[in-house]
């Protein structure tokens, strides 16, 4: 959520770093927002007036008894008092729905980018930061990871149709072991070379969870929901190890604060019709690892850089040729202020797939979910800055391993790292 005195401090900054985003809505939300908060001031001020005048009121009524003053000063006193008091219910009746409005229209804009955040509508401005790896060029024909995942036993994308629908799958034998290898070997580096403290959330959290984060209200419709309770199957484990925090006042020496967690995701992908919808890559059910950050407002920005290199170590250790992408503000997302993807090389397509996005959320989220520091003891408290980054996300890993690990005679070699966690077993025939 953005900062109302921000906002108030220089409303054309905003409007002009709201629609470099494109977010539909926002600009909108935005004048509603200005013209309700104006409103509010006025009510605000004429309650502030009035109980001012109630309470010089009071006190002139009070030194009247004392004195046995004028009888007829005191009643006209007393009445004025009593339409002075309706009048302040009146319009304090007014500021409850006025600034639950305010909040209402607050949660409706965008976090602004960062001023070093390249300006562009969409895609095609995002900026290549580095190359990593070399795609190699094979003269034997690949095969997609959809058609070899089964033919080599370690995936049923038909069976999973079966027990639940398109858009899922069911991983056997070596593609469960694999799966559970990554998990762990992921995790395991994230704890052991990068500081992480591992969590295991519930994979259900409740509405006021996913408002934190800013998946609601906006993205409520990209979620699953559990009908008739308060629950939503876990979008990310972004949602719940950013809202432990939620409504807490940290110590300013527990900052910085690295998590890493695994969980399943769930996410309906509304709108996502024929888009790398066949095999691994664009799921409704998937595995994540993730990576997120509470720190000082300060230390966000080299936290950032921090987070997209754990990502990055993760893939130069599975020997995966991948690229570094500065996201522009058309595809900055709602939440993000500033945010690279790590894309990796997918063969069956020809180009590289976002394998990992890392962003900074600055102030936004911590706001949302009143997630605040003392600094030291008998300071005012400050929201915190949250960031957050796939390291890695499960599927597409699995998915660039066997394309890329293709050999002539039809196996698929995988990376030595993960030979301790496959017993050896990193030749598949």
């Amino acid at each position: 959520m953005v900062d109302l005195r921000r906002i108030r401090q220089d409303p054309d900054a905003l409007r002009r770093a709201v629609a470099s985003k494109g977010e539909p809505g926002a600009t909108e939300a935005l004048d509603a927002l200005l013209e309700t908060d104006a409103r509010w001031r006025t009510v605000l001020g004429e309650a502030e007036r009035l109980r001012a005048e109630r309470n010089a009121l009071s006190s002139e009524v009070g030194r009247l008894k004392r004195s046995a003053g004028d009888a007829a000063r005191l009643e006209e006193l007393l009445e004025r008092t009593r339409v002075v008091a309706e009048l302040l219910r009146l319009v304090e009746a007014q500021l409850s729905p006025l600034d639950a409005r305010v909040r209402d229209l607050l949660l409706q804009l965008p976090n602004p980018p960062d001023a070093d955040v390249p300006v562009g509508p969409d895609e095609t401005a995002n900026v290549e930061v580095r190359l990593v790896g070399t795609p190699s060029v094979q003269e034997f024909p690949l095969k997609p990871h959809w058609d070899l995942g089964p033919e080599l036993g370690a995936v049923d994308f038909e069976r999973a149709g079966k027990v639940t629908g398109a858009r899922f799958s069911v991983f056997t034998g070596r593609g469960a072991r694999l799966v559970r290898s990554l998990i762990a070997f992921m995790v395991d580096m994230h704890v052991r070379a990068h500081g992480c403290t591992e969590i295991l959330p519930p994979f259900l959290i409740n509405s006021a969870s996913m408002l934190g984060t800013g998946n609601l209200p906006k993205f409520g419709a990209d979620a699953f929901a559990i009908a008739d309770t308060d629950y939503w199957l876990v979008p990310t484990a972004e949602v719940p190890v950013t809202n432990l925090y939620r409504d807490e006042i940290l110590a300013g020496d527990r900052l910085p604060i690295r998590h890493v967690a695994y969980t399943p995701c769930w996410r309906s992908e509304a709108g996502a019709a024929g888009r790398d919808t066949r095999g691994l890559i664009r799921q409704h059910q998937f595995d994540k690892v993730e990576i997120v950050h509470f720190v000082l407002p300060e230390d966000s920005e080299q936290h950032l850089a921090e987070i997209v290199a754990c990502g990055e170590a993760v893939l130069r250790a599975l020997d995966l040729p991948y690229r570094v992408v500065q996201m522009c503000t058309g595809d900055l997302g709602f939440t993000a202020a500033k945010k690279f993807d790590l894309e990796v090389w997918m063969p069956s397509y020809g180009r590289y797939v976002e394998i990992s996005s890392c962003s900074n959320f600055r102030d936004f989220q911590a706001r949302r979910a009143n997630i605040r520091v003392r600094r030291a003891p008998g300071q005012s408290p400050e929201c915190v800055h949250t960031l957050n980054g796939s390291a890695l996300a499960v599927g597409r890993t699995m998915a660039a391993l066997l394309e890329n690990g293709q050999r002539p005679d039809g196996s698929v070699v995988l990376p030595a790292a993960l030979a301790p966690y496959l017993d050896g077993d990193t030749v598949w025939r």
